[in-house]
This record gives structure tokens, C-alpha cells and sequence, in this order.
């Protein structure tokens, strides 16, 4: 194993509690489990809500993959069980419950996409299925003695909640303790996830010790923000870009991220060093590094990342002559909409209908921002309504185009 120290500024980089006493906390614990000078047991549990992985999920799968470069045995744990039961996580109302066939078509896509960050050879997949699935109710109640209700009531979300009279169905307290459980079933010595994450891990340690394990390091790491510069990364919010995405979209929305997140991405989501990354800090705040410099860098990084350097290549010209020398792509898809439509439909209804963004509500967003153009002409009102004309262009953001035909015309 390499040194402790040098292995700590690996492991801790980009790391955050929101409280500088568990940091050092777990910083001692950490060290003092290094100095055993063994592989250690490392995990992330990851529940399968959503059919693909973005950039948002990369950060904490990164800091598995800096566990596993150090020689460290991983564990990729799919949530197949808890992915079927509600969490906040950081939202005011309970996520939807997924049904087992949406969780088995997630599954699918996040094995091979999480191979595209970890080693598919040193990596163990585990379900949590293969132990929660085998609980009965008296397994139920005797893990529940483990934790009390005033710890479940300490955590920010569910006080919130509580105090503002939001219902809280006592399956999220449940799933509290089958994220616990997982940590005792896995034996692990650290368990990684993000900052919203930070109660379950806790109360993971605290059933690992009732249970006569020692209680697990925790690694928690913090929510990238997403392309807007102000929520965290979320495919539902529109802000996401997802490692599975075309090249040329994943190079243009990473130009179109705010400067003031560049420093964070490059931490968070490249193997980019640290003496690197505070020359590149220093750089912009004495206005030697343009910040434009660092997004081509870091979309070029991205892409060829997952894609591969030819695709990097062909991402970077592709963006130069749409975006840069306003050029419209050659292969523009034609949208045929329905003659009856055709004759008077909304903006919005038209660029939903060449499936150019996810939602109305982004739709809107950009026609504020000014990213939404008929024909060459920006698109200022919302309720902005049209004639399809054969030929029609429309371009919905800097990347997304679609020329129209009326059926039957």
C-alpha cells in the first residue's frame, strides 16, 4: 500500500460533512485504518431511479475509483430493494416508488455505465435484495431497536417536514435502516455517498455497533450543481448531462456551464491533480486563464472520456461551427406535425413535439434566456404561437435543431 498521507490527500480530496467535526472525526479513523497497511472495504450503494448516470452520480463513483487505484477492494451495491421505497434525499416530498420492472431496466444501463469510470475486473456488484428481500418482521423490529426515533427526527428533511406539517411515511424511516443494514451485511470499513446522504451512512455506523462491528468511515462527497449554476445536477430539472449522451451534447453543455463552476468540476469530476487545479484557481483569479480555455478543456476531457479522442475531435469542430460560426448541422431531423396542428400551435408545443428538451417549463426557461430562434428569428414571448411552414427550422438552446413538414403537404 503507498504511504498514509499521500493516500489521505487522495482520498479526502473534494470531500465535505457540512460539519468540521465529523471531518476530523473521520479523517482519525480513516488514517488510523490506513496505518493497517490492508486493502479496506470500501462501498457505494447507488439506487437505480433513473434509467441513466450522469455527472452528478460520476463525483461519488470518482471517489471509489480513487479507493480502488490505491488498491482498495470496491463494491458497486445496486439498491434493488430500497430503490423500491421512498427517500427525500434533499426534496420536500417523497420520491415515487418504483415498480421492479422500471428498477430491472435501470439496472441494465447503470452496470455498464459505472464501467466506464471503475475497473469492470476489480469491481464487485453486489443487490441489497439478496439480504433485505430474506428479512422477516421480527428481523424488522430488532434492527429498528438499533436507532431511536429522536436520531431519525434529527435529520434536517424530516424535521423540516415535520415541523411543517408534511406528512413523513414511516417507510422513509425504514429505509434509514436498510441503508444501515446494507453497511453491516457488507462489513465494510468506508462507505462513500454524497452530503445529503450523511444521516443514512450515520445511521449505518450506529447499527454496525449494536451489531458488534466496528463502525464504518464515512466519505461523503458534495452536490454538483448542475448546468444552470444554481440546483443540483437532475435529469428531471433539465440541468443534467449525462455520461451516456451524444458527444456533441455532452461538449455543449458543458460550454454552456457558469464560470464560477469550473474549479468545482475540475475537482470533482477529472483526475486532475491538486497542484494543478490551484495553479488553474490562481490562473483565473488574476485573469491569466480564460474561463472559455477551461470549458473547451474540460468538454474536451469529458467526452473523450467516454467516447473516446476521435469523438472529442469531431465534438469540439461540431460545437465551433454551430455554436461559434452560427452554422446549422447537416443532419437536422425532420419533424412531421399533424395538419390540423400545423395551422396554429405554441412555440413551446412545437419544440416538445420534435422531443428538443424535457420539459415545457425548459422550454420556457430559454425563451427567457433568449436561446430559442424560429427560422433565424429569436423567440421572445412564451406563448409565442406559429404556422408550420414546410423547411421550418427551430432551434431550442445553442446545440438543438429541427426543420418541420406538414403531413400530407
Amino acid at each position: 500500500m503507498r504511504p498514509v498521507e499521500e493516500q489521505m490527500e487522495a482520498l479526502m480530496r473534494g470531500v465535505e460533512y457540512g460539519d468540521p467535526g465529523i471531518r476530523e472525526n473521520m479523517e482519525e479513523e480513516l488514517r488510523e485504518r490506513l496505518k493497517e497497511g490492508r486493502p479496506l472495504k470500501v462501498y457505494l450503494g447507488v439506487d437505480p431511479t433513473s434509467p441513466d448516470i450522469h455527472l452528478g452520480h460520476l463525483v461519488p463513483l470518482m471517489k471509489l475509483k480513487h479507493f480502488q487505484d490505491l488498491g482498495h477492494e470496491v463494491t458497486f451495491l445496486i439498491g434493488d430493494f430500497t430503490g423500491m421505497v421512498g427517500d427525500p434525499s434533499g426534496r420536500s416530498k417523497t420520491r415515487p416508488i418504483l415498480s421492479r420492472e422500471d428498477l430491472e431496466a435501470n439496472m441494465r444501463t447503470y452496470t455498464e455505465q459505472a464501467f466506464k469510470v471503475l475497473d469492470r475486473d476489480r469491481t464487485r456488484i453486489r443487490y441489497n435484495s439478496d439480504w433485505l428481500a430474506k428479512l422477516n418482521f421480527a428481523d424488522v423490529v430488532h434492527i429498528a431497536s438499533d436507532v431511536t426515533v429522536a436520531q431519525l427526527l434529527e435529520r434536517d428533511y424530516f424535521r423540516r417536514r415535520y415541523e411543517a406539517g408534511v406528512p413523513i411515511g414511516l417507510h422513509e424511516f425504514l429505509y434509514c435502516l436498510m441503508q444501515g443494514y446494507d453497511a453491516f451485511m457488507l462489513e465494510t470499513d468506508v462507505q462513500i455517498g454524497g452530503i445529503d446522504q450523511l444521516f443514512n451512512l450515520l445511521v449505518g455506523r450506529d447499527i454496525q455497533r449494536a451489531r458488534g462491528q466496528r463502525a464504518q468511515v464515512l466519505v461523503t462527497v458534495p452536490l454538483l450543481l448542475g448546468t444552470d449554476g444554481v440546483s443540483k445536477m437532475s435529469k428531471s430539472l433539465g440541468n443534467a448531462i449525462g455520461i451516456a449522451e451524444p458527444p456533441s451534447e455532452i461538449y455543449g453543455k458543458t460550454m454552456s456551464l457558469p464560470d464560477e463552476l469550473m474549479i468545482s468540476y475540475f475537482t470533482l469530476v477529472t483526475e486532475t491533480d491538486s497542484a494543478e487545479i490551484k495553479r488553474l484557481e490562481d490562473g483565473l483569479k488574476k485573469n491569466e486563464i480564460h474561463p472559455m480555455d477551461l470549458k473547451k478543456r474540460l468538454a474536451r476531457y469529458l467526452v473523450a472520456r467516454f467516447h473516446g479522442d476521435r469523438a472529442a475531435d469531431e465534438a469540439e469542430k461540431g460545437f465551433r461551427e454551430q455554436v461559434q460560426q452560427k452554422k446549422v448541422p447537416e443532419d437536422v431531423p425532420w419533424i412531421s406535425v399533424p395538419e390540423d396542428e400545423a395551422r396554429d400551435i405554441t412555440v413551446v408545443d412545437l419544440a416538445m413535439l420534435a422531443g428538443l428538451a424535457p420539459s415545457k417549463g425548459h422550454v420556457r426557461r430559454l425563451i427567457d434566456q433568449g436561446g430559442v430562434e424560429l427560422d433565424g428569428v429569436r423567440v421572445t414571448d412564451r406563448e409565442a404561437r406559429t404556422s408550420v411552414t414546410p423547411g421550418m427550422l427551430l432551434r431550442v438552446g445553442k446545440r438543438k435543431f429541427a426543420r418541420f413538414k406538414v403531413e400530407g403537404s
